[in-house]
């Protein structure tokens, strides 16, 4: 299988780059674009990333029996964890889930299982793939919706003529101008009201409840209780087209092929995140808690050596899908989850802690920076935001300073560090007559001195 990636290059146009191409040095620069520092762990996933393009090509009885290299990543939460793994789902334009290990719990007890994982990734790609075929259809469904449309507004007419054929493109121009958005025109449109009978009827789970299988095939009976009854409303043209495109590309898309191809996107490309695995750590020996929290590991040891999973679009092989776990293991170690749970994850990598230089380089670097997304929602209003080199180093400096004295929240300490500096001109923003305001080192100890001064208020504001 082929991937593209689209990337973006300095004369503003958009090449396809094969992802097969791309080596690990490449997909770690990549990722540099986004995530600041971290080497030992971009190096992982991408490694990971390259086995698994590598497997792509093996023979099929050998592919078969190459196992994804799962990774552990050790570290602080704000340090890039869930970026690292989120940006390396994008590159590689995988089905990715990013899901917390301490809300399941074991079988038995009341909460989601940890099959629920591998159902969601499934609906996941299933938007993916849905996207994707939209695309594809998407002019051709338009071009379906206009004679639909066109054939409302002026009917056709029993023989063809010159004279109705000029009328219907005098109206086509004038419906690609927009001079026809207002006028009402009449249309079926789908009931989705729900029968009487359907409130009146009980619904009787089995004896265990209702559980994700469950519900996601109840959703699945839902349309035919409608029994796709039509009704008809009158709309203007603007929103009937909008609605006729809507029903063309439903029409286009086949909805088989996309299930299909969404199984097995998440079979041989998903990535599932499974963060605070720290939280479920725990071996025999202990009480209560600690024996749900091995019961936890247990369930999902399946997951991650390689089961089947039954869901709503068919049967799901987990054997292929790259797990990537993820936790502080401040209070546990990685030597406390269970031996064969530690042995599904071979690749361990310790992400360092946040310095000052790093938080500038944060602030400065990134094709998301947090400064360039500030600078850009105020220019909407006008508002030409000037950062100073030594206003980032301030920054970077209150925001190290609030992490050492509180919680060590990594990046995340910028977003509250930068909301409280920014929050005036925020608020003033559509009422500025200065539009042109200079952010420097003295902006920021004005707003930020007095409150990291007193412990009680830094600890609640920053």
């Amino acid at each position: 299988m082929v991937i593209y990636l689209p990337a973006q290059h300095g004369n503003g146009a958009d090449e396809s780059v094969l992802l097969d191409e791309l080596t690990p040095r490449e997909i770690v620069l990549e990722l540099d674009k986004y995530v600041i520092g971290q080497g030992d762990a971009k190096k992982a996933v991408a490694v990971a990333l390259r086995n698994r393009m590598r497997r792509q090509r093996l023979d099929p009885d050998m592919a078969e029996d190459v196992m994804p290299k799962n990774i552990l990543m050790i570290g602080s939460t704000g340090v890039g964890k869930t970026e690292i793994a989120r940006r390396l789902a994008k590159l590689a334009n995988s089905p990715f889930l990013k899901v917390e290990a301490s809300k399941f719990t074991e079988v038995g007890y009341v909460g989601r299982d940890v099959e629920s994982m591998i159902r969601d990734l499934v609906e996941i790609a299933l938007d993916m793939i849905r996207d994707e075929k939209l695309d594809e259809v998407s002019d051709r469904a338009e071009r379906n919706a206009e004679e639909k449309l066109l054939d409302l507004l002026i009917p056709p007419p029993e023989k063809s003529s010159e004279s109705a054929d000029m009328a219907r493109e005098k109206l086509r121009e004038k419906l690609h101008a927009g001079k026809l958005d207002d006028r009402m025109v009449e249309i079926d449109v789908k009931d989705r009201a729900m029968p009487f009978e359907f409130f009146s009827a009980p619904i009787m789970p089995g004896p265990g409840g209702m559980d994700d299988a469950d519900m996601s095939n109840f959703k699945d009976m839902l349309p035919s209780l409608l029994g796709g009854r039509t009704k008809k409303r009158k709309l203007p043209v603007a929103e009937a087209f909008d609605y006729l495109i809507q029903e063309e590309e439903q029409k286009l898309v086949d909805m088989d092929q996309v299930q299909r191809t969404a199984i097995e996107r998440v079979e041989r490309s998903g990535i599932i995140f499974l963060d605070e695995v720290d939280k479920i750590a725990g071996r025999e020996g202990g009480h209560g808690p600690d024996i749900s929290r091995e019961g936890v590991q247990r369930d999902i040891l399946p997951i991650v050596e390689g089961t089947t999973v039954n869901t709503r679009y068919g049967f799901v092989r987990t054997d292929h899908i790259l797990f990537i776990a993820a936790g502080a293991f401040h209070v546990s170690k990685p030597s406390d989850l269970i031996p064969e749970l530690q042995g599904r994850f071979p690749i361990r990598v310790e992400l360092k802690s946040l310095t000052e230089e790093d938080f500038i380089r944060i602030l400065r670097e990134p094709k998301n920076a947090l400064i360039k997304q500030y600078q850009a929602l105020l220019e909407t209003e006008g508002i030409k935001l000037n950062f100073t080199d030594d206003a980032l180093r301030e920054l970077a400096r209150f925001a190290t300073q609030v992490n050492d004295v509180h919680e060590n929240i990594g990046a995340r300490r910028l977003h509250t560090i930068l909301e409280k500096v920014l929050e005036e001109v925020s608020f003033e923003g559509p009422d500025l007559k200065k539009k042109n305001v200079k952010v420097d080192a003295k902006f920021v100890q004005a707003r930020l001195t007095d409150i990291v001064k007193d412990q009680d208020l830094s600890k609640y504001i920053l």
